[in-house]
């Protein structure tokens, strides 16, 4: 069963129990509609009470149906809001934990609602490009008010119950109920019981009115607000659309208007992909051979080899989650520099109010910093964070081998290195794994756990499990040249190159990927990201690549010292203290220049081209990493881009954006590229696989 049903002295107490968060699949729904249909025909019965076990009353809809039949099957949630509303008895909700989405709407077709402290209330569906669908545009403003109800179903953030109930002409509690909820709902149930048992009316949300002083006033002013935060979404404006309803319509009409935007919202293309986005974060976790139940190692201390920009970050993400942390350096001053940034991040948290100072001041406290091995001997975690150099990680890594206690985890933060290299200088290479966080460590939401041929499969569930308490969204990674993120941003970077060859300026390069709605484009990120770290790369690449062709204005750049916003000039010039990127006369002339000797006329390169060359260039490589194995699936390709390297949300990542725009076009576009003599034709031959999908018919996603 997945809602259990029990009669407590005259009151039927109706349980989801649909773990973990009592989603309301097909199963539960049935099971509680038969519940409501049991208590209406028992004359002993005098109210009902509907609550969640566990840990949540309801989280909403249950994802592991989406997409199926089930999620639509009768009962649908609308069918059963329908039958809990239209309950002869008093349908009381007990509310706790965790109450969203469809959970929500469900106790708002509930005749009362009571709740304990601390609840989280919540409508996010506007994060998946939708609406919510079940009457919580209709319902909610009735029992919050217009302007409350609006902000909650915009941002799609939850609201503690015990705020809620603060709110002035606040009608969705009718009683916050101080210690143990049942206790405090049954008594409440029986109260309302009595006083229905002579037929009294039921009240209902649905009878309510919504109402403000200045309706057009303020819905102008809230689609005002919404298209300037959310330009690329149309979720946040049907939601505007659908609340204004509730003020000027009827409640039948609102419900059916609601209904026609959400269905509309549910083929956008910006909905699907945030769909995606959403399973593909919860499906990175899940490593084909790994199982769910492997055991873990216990992490209580974590060591930190390097204290740099990036050992810095990285130690926050501990410190932020209590976790003690070791922090080495081999010399004073730069240990000092070190933990000078860290304190300097939190301190510019503190003053924004984004952190109490006894919160800073414990954090800090978690901090031991060391100049000696010695310090790291307890450590149940060790990253190196030191200069991306093969000799010195091996020297680095000699050291742990010795220093570390056995069972330790060693990781190493490489960007492109090979791990199981650096896991042949130790003696233990089943406890090496690569942990590659993103600049800025303590920031950016991306942690590619890269997995060494070695690596055992707990110190793999071990990182995983680590990255949900340091909230990181980790992505599995087999060993090669870059892994998944840069091998692919290696592409993208050479065709960025490219494009100036044959005529383009960087900031024309920048715009439009930044209009099709990239965070940054390649130049200014070059630039962010430090020149003369891809230098150095393209330095070793040549070496054991030798067959790859690259620009060399990238290298001409670097070789006269401009690497970037540290130096204050890369592709663009910089003013001191100032990150805005202005456009270089010196930079442009250079690459005229440059084109002059490589004998190479300009000419002129659209936006809709640089956009595709740009992209199909991930979505080509990425092909290639899913063929070979490197990655797990499609899904988890998307999730490095979406989280580590700034690819619009609203367009799902690579591998979704190539299946939106179909993988025939996809392809014919490259094989036109392939045509250009100028550029690196064998690159855009289609990959096997890509291949192979347009031949029957199927997409990555």
């Amino acid at each position: 069963m997945s809602a259990r049903y029990e009669v407590r002295d005259g009151i039927a107490v109706i349980t989801l129990d649909n773990p973990p968060v009592n989603g309301l699949g097909h199963a539960t729904r049935s099971d509680v509609a038969a519940g409501v249909a049991r208590a209406e025909a028992d004359a002993a019965v005098k109210a009902v009470v509907l609550t969640g076990a566990g840990k949540a009353f309801s989280g909403g809809a249950d994802i592991r149906e989406f997409g199926s039949p089930k999620a639509a099957a009768e009962p649908n949630l609308g069918t059963l809001i329908k039958v809990v509303d239209g309950c002869s008895k008093p349908v009381v909700a007990a509310i706790h934990s965790v109450c969203m989405g469809g959970g929500l709407e469900l106790a708002l077709g509930c005749h009362y609602r009571v709740a304990v402290a601390g609840a989280s209330i919540a409508l996010p569906e506007v994060k998946l490009g939708l609406l919510p669908g079940a009457g919580g545009t209709q319902r909610l403003p009735r029992v919050l008010g217009v302007e409350t109800a609006l902000n909650m179903i915009v941002s799609g953030e939850p609201v503690k119950s015990e705020l809620l109930a603060m709110q002035p002409g606040q009608r969705l509690f009718d009683q916050l109920i101080e210690g143990d909820l049942m206790t405090g709902a049954l008594a409440f149930a029986a109260d309302v019981g009595a006083r229905h048992a002579g037929g009294a009316p039921l009240p209902r949300v649905r009878s309510l009115p919504a109402t403000d002083p200045n309706p057009d006033g303020y819905f102008q002013f809230a689609r005002n607000t919404v298209k300037a935060m959310a330009k690329n979404f149309p979720a946040p404006a049907r939601c505007v659309d659908a609340v204004e309803a509730s003020v000027k319509r009827s409640f039948e009409d609102g419900m059916a208007y609601e209904r026609e935007l959400f269905m509309a919202l549910m083929f956008t293309p910006e909905s699907k992909a945030l769909r995606h986005a959403f399973f593909g974060e919860r499906a990175a976790s899940k490593i084909p051979d790994v199982p769910e139940d492997t055991p873990v190692r216990k992490i209580a201390k974590v060591a930190v080899i390097g204290a740099g920009t990036m050992g810095g970050g990285i130690s926050m993400n501990f410190l932020n989650a209590g976790i003690p942390v070791v922090i080495l350096e081999t010399r004073q001053d730069a240990l000092d520099r070190g933990l000078a940034t860290i304190a300097r991040n939190y301190e510019s948290q503190v003053k924004k109010g984004k952190l109490k100072s006894d919160v800073y001041q414990q954090r800090m406290s978690l901090l031991t910093p060391t100049l000696s091995y010695d310090d790291i001997k307890d450590a149940d975690l060790v990253i190196e964070a030191v200069f991306e150099e093969m000799g010195v990680k091996e020297t680095v890594f000699k050291k742990l081998d010795q220093a570390a206690k056995p069972g330790a985890i060693l990781a190493t933060n490489t960007s492109t290195l090979n791990v199981d290299t650096i896991a042949s200088f130790t003696r233990r290479p089943a406890d090496v794994v690569g942990l590659h966080f993103f600049s800025p460590a303590n920031v950016m939401k991306l942690l590619e756990v890269v997995r060494g041929k070695a690596t055992a499969k707990d110190v793999l569930a071990t990182v995983m499990a680590m990255a949900k308490v340091i909230k990181k969204t980790a992505v599995v990674s087999g060993v090669c040249d870059g892994f998944i993120g840069n091998r692919m941003v290696e592409q993208y970077i050479r065709q960025s190159g490219f494009l100036l060859d044959e005529g383009c300026t960087p900031s024309q390069v920048d715009r439009a990927i930044e209009k099709f709605g990239f965070a940054m484009g390649p130049f200014r990120m070059s630039d962010l990201a430090g020149n003369d770290i891809g230098w150095a790369i393209r330095k070793r690449r040549a070496v054991e690549f030798p067959n790859i062709r690259y620009s060399k204005t990238a290298d001409l750049l670097c070789e006269k010292g401009r690497f970037g916003q540290k130096t204050g000039a890369g592709w663009y010039d910089y003013k001191a203290g100032q990150r805005d990127a202005i456009a270089s006369a010196e930079v442009e002339q250079m690459i005229v220049d440059y084109r002059k000797t490589i004998g190479r006329a300009p000419r002129k390169v659209g936006e809709e081209e640089i956009v595709q060359r740009l992209v199909y260039s991930l979505v080509n490589e990425a092909a290639r990493i899913l063929e070979e194995g490197i990655a797990n699936k499609a899904s988890d390709i998307d999730m490095v881009y979406l989280t580590g390297y700034g690819f619009p949300l609203f367009r799902g990542g690579p591998l979704c954006y190539a299946d939106s725009q179909g993988l025939f076009n996809v392809v014919r576009a490259m094989q036109h590229f392939g045509l250009n003599p100028h550029d690196d034709a064998g690159f855009w031959q289609p990959a096997p696989l890509l291949a192979r999908l347009v031949a029957e018919g199927k997409s990555f996603t």
